[in-house]
């Protein structure tokens, strides 16, 4: 195709799409343009012509590219590249903490990265001293940004409510002193959730992220207390008082499918029905699991996204919608460069603190000792790592430098790479796949809910 590296269309749901790589602006076209585009470069109207005048009347191949070449003006069509911003080599300011404040779970999930909460080690919780060193860090080390964040994670970080509740008091009173603004957030498998503590993390303006694996029969099996029991008829009670008490906002529902329920999009259907509305389900990234996936999946995987696709955009219609995480992509003003090239910010703006105060580029890395960037007390002492991870972004890694989803994906979970290829520089493939895909399922709800189909 020409100029493949600068564009990118497909069909779906009856629509003929293309998408202009550099600039993220969407094209709805017919099957004409759709075909021209196979030729079509920028500087060769002629040969286009040539080539289609069999299939096609001229005349409406020459009004064609007269509007090529108009939205080739506008910025809209093979758009030029984007290069890397002249300050981005410079070390970034730290944004967001991640605080391992359990390293336990009362769930024993079999698909679980962090080794059931222990992440590989005896089970610990972290202690206020190492919550307080935390949030001075990252004011330490944000300069003059204003708002940052703090994610309390786990393990189950309701297993230590005391240093959840006692590092909050602190940055609500540092975020006095300093001006700053955080935006706290915590992620709870539901069990431990009861009237007081609810009433606190609203009472606290805590954002919550709730586990929950879709319907009954998958996250039970998937998701067993200690005992082997299922959880879902606790969780969903308590997940909805929680809900309820928060007027339906400030939450997501995040669910994980693996090879054993290839069939999502039924777990999504599942959440929605139970009238949790802001949803996620991922899929589970494993290497040599029974839970994992495989090549031979995709096929499969990417029919039910597009089986999701059909159902979300129907209930839509049907005044029944609800919010898919990732289905929501900005087509209109995209995020700035930096956040296209790099994404999450791992291990240059944003760090994990495991339960002892050693720091980590993410909660995933978290345990893998290789990636240990220094501590909490004494700071970075592993100057080269925020360095490489701050240029391993889309325009240096080599897979993704000519790849159409660059811009939405940046380049991919560095921890998913490290974990396939022992290094952050060359992408998860299979990842990859499965972006894309997602990708593509986005901008046709885009198109739809834009163009009123």
């Amino acid at each position: 195709m020409a100029m493949s590296n600068k564009i990118h269309k497909f069909y779906q749901n009856g629509m003929y799409i293309l998408l202009d790589v550099n600039s993220s602006t969407v094209h709805l076209i017919d099957k004409t343009v759709y075909d021209v585009m196979d030729y079509f470069d920028g500087t060769n109207d002629a040969e286009v012509i040539e080539k289609l005048s069999g299939t096609y009347d001229k005349k409406d191949l020459e009004e064609i590219l007269v509007e090529l070449h108009e939205l080739m003006d506008k910025g809209e069509l093979f758009a030029p590249d984007i290069d890397v911003p002249p300050y981005f080599g410079e070390t970034g300011l730290v944004k967001s903490m991640c605080l391992l404040v359990a390293e336990d779970c009362n769930l024993r999930c079999r698909y679980c990265f962090a080794g059931t909460g222990d992440m590989g080690h005896d089970r610990r919780l972290m202690t206020k001293e190492v919550g307080k060193a935390a949030v001075d860090y990252i004011i330490a080390h944000s300069g003059k940004r204003k708002h940052c964040e703090i994610d309390f994670f786990g393990g189950e970080p309701l297993v230590n409510m005391p240093v959840v509740k006692y590092v909050t008091e602190y940055v609500r009173q540092k975020e006095k002193e300093t001006g700053k603004i955080f935006k706290l957030t915590l992620t709870t498998n539901g069990v431990l959730l009861n009237d007081d503590n609810i009433k606190w993390l609203n009472d606290n303006n805590i954002s919550l992220v709730l586990s929950l694996d879709g319907r009954k029969e998958v996250h039970d099996y998937m998701r067993p207390d200690v005992g082997g029991n299922g959880t879902y008829d606790k969780v969903v009670k308590n997940f909805k008082k929680l809900v309820d008490s928060r007027n339906g906002e400030n939450y997501y529902l995040r669910g994980t499918f693996t090879n054993r329920n290839m069939d999502f999009s039924k777990d999504v259907l599942s959440m929605a029905d139970e009238g949790f509305d802001i949803l996620s389900v991922e899929p589970v990234v494993l290497k040599d699991s029974p839970y994992g996936f495989t090549e031979k999946d995709l096929p499969t995987i990417f029919a039910e996204y597009d089986k999701l696709t059909e159902i979300y955009l129907k209930r839509q219609k049907e005044g029944k919608g609800f919010f898919f995480f990732h289905f929501n992509i900005d087509l209109e003003h995209g995020p700035c460069v930096a956040k296209r090239l790099s994404g999450c910010g791992a291990g240059h703006e944003y760090f994990a603190v495991a339960a002892d105060g050693n720091m980590y580029p993410c909660h995933q890395f978290a345990g893998r000792e290789n990636y240990m960037l220094g501590n909490v007390f004494e700071g970075v002492k592993n100057k080269e790592l925020p360095k490489e991870f701050r240029s391993t972004h889309v325009l240096s890694k080599e897979k993704c430098r000519n790849c159409w989803a660059k811009f939405f994906c940046s380049g991919g979970c560095h921890a998913n790479a490290d974990l396939f290829h022992g290094n952050i520089h060359e992408p998860y493939e299979l990842g990859c796949e499965l972006q894309k895909k997602r990708c593509e399922c986005a901008i046709v709800v885009q198109t739809a809910k834009k163009f009123g189909l």
